[in-house]
């Protein structure tokens, strides 16, 4: 029985944890987003293009998904996440293409969060983190067979896109703290995975230390590389 007991244990916690996860990502979007897009008209934030506007709903549709899919394995109704993340995987692809366009037409109106380096470095930040989303999607359905491994990479995935939403947070620490301060927030989420995994697992399970590691260790390359001349090349290139 204590076999059992132990066995069962950190699937309870697990309906609990991802969950909660994906209700503090979405609680962190509302924030840090609602000032130009939850509650744009509230602030009497200017009109959004039909760019921002399109990301912003599959973005929203991506958090609203992760807190949904979530919510079916905690109900233990399978038979809904599984053919929900077909859709899943499209919305993913989606936000690739549109971040992508989103961040080369920030990059040329010239537009940066505030506390944010110059938007020629600023652009290495959003595109890093597109970068890092699909791959780490991709490995989280690849192990889609094996549940501890697909839970930690999709949460993960999400986490190296939440810096968009931290960096818009209108305190006053965040906006003049720049990249560090909001990718050391952003690590908080990936701390409490590893928390988690230690608290129910005794050591940190191996899809928590790739993804997380592959996040922590693109926040500063892609301060690097956006500083670099062959960055700048880049960026001006894309802006001609």
């Amino acid at each position: 029985m204590a076999t059992s007991e132990r066995a069962i244990q950190p699937v309870r916690s697990d309906s609990v944890f991802f969950p909660a996860m994906a209700v503090a990502f979405a609680l962190t979007v509302f924030v840090g987003f609602s000032r130009t897009w939850f509650l744009a008209p509230y602030f009497q934030a200017p009109p959004l293009s039909a760019l921002k506007i399109a990301h912003g709903l599959v973005f929203t549709t991506w958090i609203a998904l992760l807190i949904t899919q979530t919510g079916l394995v905690a109900a233990n109704r399978r038979d809904i996440h599984r053919p929900l993340g077909f859709f899943g995987a499209g919305i993913a692809g989606l936000m690739v293409v549109l971040g992508i366009w989103l961040a080369i037409d920030a990059l040329r109106r010239g537009s940066a969060p505030p506390g944010a380096p110059s938007p020629i470095i600023f652009f290495a930040i959003p595109m890093f983190a597109i970068a890092q989303f699909p791959f780490l999607v991709g490995i989280g359905v690849a192990n889609r067979a094996r549940p501890a491994w697909h839970k930690r990479f999709m949460i993960l995935s999400t986490a190296a896109l939440i810096p968009a939403a931290i960096a818009r947070i209108p305190l006053g620490f965040i906006e003049s703290g720049g990249p560090p301060v909001f990718f050391g927030l952003t690590d908080l989420f990936i701390l409490a995975v590893v928390l988690y995994d230690v608290a129910t697992l005794k050591r940190v399970h191996p899809a928590t230390l790739w993804a997380g590691g592959i996040i922590i260790a693109m926040q500063p390359l892609c301060l690097i590389v956006g500083g670099t001349a062959a960055w700048a090349a880049f960026a001006h290139w894309l802006m001609s």
